[in-house]
């Protein structure tokens, strides 16, 4: 049976907690987050990735997964106009623009990961003949229905989905903004591999760190609560997982307090076991 939360404490504790961060008094703030994980241990808001941000917390494997959907699920209606107009965000529009480069396509079955509001639908649809997709936010699943770009949507988490999915193989997966909020890769990529056709590509992009703050790590928490990856964890978990890199390209994932946010877009190939 699930524990009540009492709200008013949870609330008091959180907004304590940012205070405290804000104006850098961690250690203080890092004991706000486990007060607020006590009350709320699922962390709908994502106390733990916030700890290993303050670096008072142990770097999580993942975001959980209740502060992911919360996050998305609050922000649906305006996604688009932060992360594109305010953000500057275009990764679909540059994976699309790397596959054009590459004489990449077109696609028979695509799997768009984590696809929100479908931005990377808006950017693709006219390279695949069919394209799923998929988001843990009922909110943007059902904005990205009512685009009318997907055949099928799902709302899923992207591990379980890649685990447990039957659908025919897909010849591409695009995951755009989504290992920001994972940490080890490892279910990704074997789940991407497992739902692929053998030569099929897989696009995505990754924010990274400087290494004094991955410390020889192949991910940790940013200081802005997403996760970052090294170059070379990720070509390793692409190889020892089949697949063989096609591409990297360094680019600007995003714009946070008018800095860039650097990262990769890599586009890889699945090959013959």
């Amino acid at each position: 049976m699930a524990r009540k939360i009492d709200e008013k404490k949870l609330a008091d504790a959180y907004n304590r907690a940012l205070a405290l961060e804000k104006e850098g008094r961690l250690a203080e703030a890092a004991e706000a987050y486990r007060e607020v994980l006590a009350l709320d241990p699922e962390d709908h808001g994502g106390a733990e990735v916030r700890l290993a941000a303050t670096g008072f917390g142990d770097t999580p494997l993942k975001a959980p997964g209740a502060y992911v959907e919360t996050l998305f699920d609050q922000h649906a209606d305006d996604f688009e106009d932060i992360l594109v107009e305010q953000l500057g965000y275009c990764v679909p529009m540059t994976i699309r623009q790397r596959f054009q480069a590459l004489a990449l396509g077109p696609f028979r079955r695509m799997l768009d990961l984590g696809c929100g509001t479908g931005l990377g639908a808006d950017a693709l649809n006219d390279m695949a003949d069919d394209i799923t997709g998929l988001d843990i936010s009922e909110n943007m699943v059902e904005i990205a229905y009512e685009k009318g770009l997907y055949d099928t949507l799902f709302v899923a988490e992207v591990e379980e989905f890649l685990e447990e999915s039957d659908e025919t193989p897909f010849d591409l997966v695009i995951a755009a903004d989504v290992l920001p909020y994972l940490g080890t890769l490892n279910a990704l990529f074997q789940g991407a591999a497992a739902n692929m056709e053998t030569g099929g590509l897989f696009a995505f992009s990754a924010e990274t760190l400087p290494e004094e703050r991955l410390k020889g790590a192949g991910y940790a928490v940013g200081p802005h609560h997403r996760f970052g990856h090294s170059l070379a964890y990720i070509e390793t978990g692409l190889k020892n997982t089949g697949f063989e890199t096609v591409e990297v390209t360094d680019i600007n994932v995003r714009m946070e307090n008018g800095k860039p946010t650097p990262g990769y877009l890599v586009i890889a190939r699945l090959q013959e076991a």
